[in-house]
């Protein structure tokens, strides 16, 4: 067995991703994770907040978020080997609760009716 075979050299979350092919390197990468995660660390907080206006329970909604996130952004790495963080969309979040749960569109509905309501249009 020869032990200076390249790919024997290389770890595993270089043999993984394939980080030479992409022109990274290992400490890039975790440093690039870091910065992405500190940016949208800030969603978990504010979609919380957002939710709760529209009577939805707070700490559910923090859960609910942190778990997508992290669910979403993990099968985004492992599944489809891209670099992308997958995070609730904050815009559809405050239409959700401002336009329908909490009355600009009229009858004033409660978030369950008005989720209903829109399964109801999707399918």
């Amino acid at each position: 067995m020869n032990n200076t075979d390249p790919i024997r050299q290389q770890s595993l979350l270089q043999r993984m991703f394939k980080l030479h092919k992409h022109g990274t390197t290992v400490q890039t990468e975790i440093i690039a994770g870091l910065t992405t995660f500190f940016t949208m660390v800030y969603i978990v907080f504010v979609n919380s907040q957002i939710l709760s206006m529209a009577g939805m329970d707070i700490k559910a909604v923090f859960v609910t978020t942190c778990l997508v996130a992290a669910l979403g952004s993990i099968m985004m790495g492992i599944v489809a080997n891209l670099p992308v963080a997958v995070a609730p969309v904050m815009g559809l979040n405050a239409f959700f609760a401002f336009v329908g749960a909490m009355g600009a569109i009229p009858g004033k509905w409660r978030w369950e009716q008005f989720s209903g309501e829109q399964l109801v249009y999707f399918f």
